[in-house]
């Protein structure tokens, strides 16, 4: 049986991690218990900030730290990192300091939110700043990985969790796992499956499909978005020559648009891009946004098959 945690697990383990460098702060936004950062908060009090409902605050907050020495991890949902764009743009991506912000609850998947809270827009918004890397892991071993790397970063980053669970990957396969490289989850030559987040146990279910019907799906954690891992591209489009990509983000500005901004400058092969298509969630079932956006498995499948008969 297939293990399930949630994203955001991962991050909150990974600060308590981090808790033996004494340089490692962590700030929050009232949102501590969500996105796990509460764990690192009562372990460690003199150690955390709260910064109230305030983001814009506490990104600038987190510069300075930055700025003094510190490396501070600050979370939120991700529908209200949104609101702290220009405190990031220009008070940590423009002095280049490094922060290290958490968006939880991101995408359609958080469900019964509503579309007011499905940040659909994230991964795009702050893959458009200079200096800053933007990960959207798949499983909490990952998360927890990614996170671990962060201090020796050196600059700034966005990382997208989420508050659903999703299957357990990386179990025993945690050295797999670096920033800006994508990880190759299964092998086949007739399509290349790119995904991110919790669309890529759904990336696999499709692989599974289509191998019933005798096609061969490379499946790909493209876990980095920013920088995006290039030279895997370049071999998944000769070893594959048609591409698919997967996100639980609007089909602009995420994941697939940063493999199409790839592949056309670089080596090209046909690309299905599978997100939502551009319009706001609404409320319902995890499970359910997946059907209602069609971006669950049987829709990455029929996008696999689209690609190859433009090959």
């Amino acid at each position: 049986m297939t293990r399930m945690a949630a994203t955001r697990d991962g991050y909150g383990q990974a600060l308590l991690d981090l808790a033996g460098n004494e340089k490692v702060v962590v700030l929050e936004a009232d949102l501590g218990k969500s996105t796990k950062s509460l764990h690192f908060r009562k372990a460690y009090p003199h150690r955390t900030i709260s910064c109230g409902i305030g983001e814009q605050n506490m990104l600038l907050v987190g510069a300075g730290l930055a700025a003094s020495g510190y490396i501070p991890f600050a979370s939120t949902f991700a529908i209200f990192t949104e609101r702290a764009f220009e405190q990031m743009r220009n008070g940590v991506a423009r002095p280049n300091l490094a922060v290290h912000l958490c968006g939880s609850h991101g995408g359609t998947h958080t469900g019964t939110d509503g579309s007011s809270a499905q940040s659909i827009e994230d991964l795009a918004v702050f893959r458009t700043l200079p200096n800053v890397v933007v990960m959207h892991p798949c499983d909490d071993v990952s998360t927890r990985e990614l996170t671990m790397q962060l201090p020796a970063l050196g600059k700034p980053s966005y990382m997208r969790t989420a508050r659903n669970k999703t299957p357990v990957l990386y179990d025993g396969r945690e050295n797999e796992v670096k920033i800006g490289k994508g990880i190759v989850l299964s092998e086949g030559n007739d399509v290349a499956i790119i995904a991110c987040g919790v669309l890529v146990s759904e990336s696999l279910k499709a692989a599974e499909s289509l191998a019933e019907e005798g096609i061969n799906a490379t499946v790909v954690d493209m876990h980095t978005l920013k920088p995006i891992d290039g030279q895997l591209i370049d071999d998944l489009v000769a070893q594959c020559g048609a591409l698919v990509t997967a996100e639980d983000h609007n089909v602009i500005g995420g994941l697939g648009s940063a493999v199409a901004e790839h592949i056309v400058a670089n080596s090209f092969a046909p690309l299905e891009m599978v997100g939502v298509p551009d319009r706001f969630g609404e409320s319902g079932q995890a499970d359910e946004m997946l059907e209602i956006m069609k971006i669950s498995a049987p829709y990455i499948a029929l996008a696999a098959k689209k690609a190859i008969s433009r090959k």
